[in-house]
């Protein structure tokens, strides 16, 4: 397994699904962690219990990240607690599966604040210290609809366009610093999230439409963000690296 000794790592969103997975797996390969949550207090209380199971140190932090100042708040406590973040994995995020135009602008301000405007703040906040010590990984979690859109989502696959888009350019600022930039693009993974629009039929048709023949779990997102996050990662930056079961193919 790739290692991340004497490495920290902030997993926004930590509590459940692809978070929960990432933060796990990377105390797994020897990380800390800071487990970021919004309101699921008991599931973050759990996962960093998981993480100190491992011998690794755990910090509980609560932030609404699509809140500027909160999300500011919780990079610097990371900073504050551990002086030191090598690994960041933008994973909170929601999403609103409604027509365009039966979205509001509340809608749109809280798929906003969310999936773009924590994701900027949050890597604002720790990027000066990641170019003091010249390392540094940024992973940021996109979506396959990024690529191919979808209906009732015209909002929320907008926002991980956007994604993209920064991490290619973020990419090209900080590449000469020794920090790489990329993306994971999940897609036909059954998660809390999304739940919903996940039926037991309606995971079987889909399995089959798939050339794995068979939905993803979250830990096939936490292993991809794993590889980005390791000396594995060193020269990939500025990419995205798609987990959907081969559902897209560049």
């Amino acid at each position: 397994m790739s290692r991340l000794d004497g490495q920290v790592a902030l997993v926004t969103g930590a509590s459940r699904g692809f978070g929960r997975a990432t933060a796990i797996l990377l105390a797994r390969a020897g990380a800390d962690v800071i487990v970021n949550y919004r309101a699921a207090a008991s599931e973050a209380e759990s996962v960093a219990h998981e993480v100190r199971g491992l011998g690794r140190r755990a910090l509980v932090v609560q932030a609404d990240v699509s809140d500027p100042r909160q999300a500011h708040a919780l990079a610097q406590q990371a900073l504050d607690t551990f002086d030191h973040v090598e690994v960041l994995v933008n994973n909170a995020g929601i999403m609103d599966v409604r027509p365009f135009v039966d979205q509001d602008l509340d809608t749109w301000h809280a798929t906003l604040e969310t999936n773009l405007f924590g994701l900027l703040v949050v890597t604002r906040a720790l990027l000066p210290s990641m170019i003091a010590q010249q390392r540094g990984r940024v992973i940021c979690l996109s979506s396959q609809l990024a690529h191919v859109g979808a209906e009732n989502f015209a909002v929320y696959a907008g926002t991980k366009a956007f994604i993209l888009a920064f991490t290619k350019s973020l990419a090209r600022e900080v590449g000469r610093y020794s920090i790489t930039v990329n993306a994971v693009c999940p897609g036909s993974i059954v998660t809390d999230m999304n739940r919903a629009i996940y039926p037991p039929e309606r995971i079987t048709q889909r399995a089959a439409e798939l050339p794995l023949r068979r939905l993803g779990d979250p830990t096939d997102v936490a292993e991809a963000v794993l590889f980005l996050a390791a000396d594995s990662g060193r020269f990939i930056t500025g990419q995205c690296l798609d987990v959907n079961g081969g559902a897209t193919m560049a």
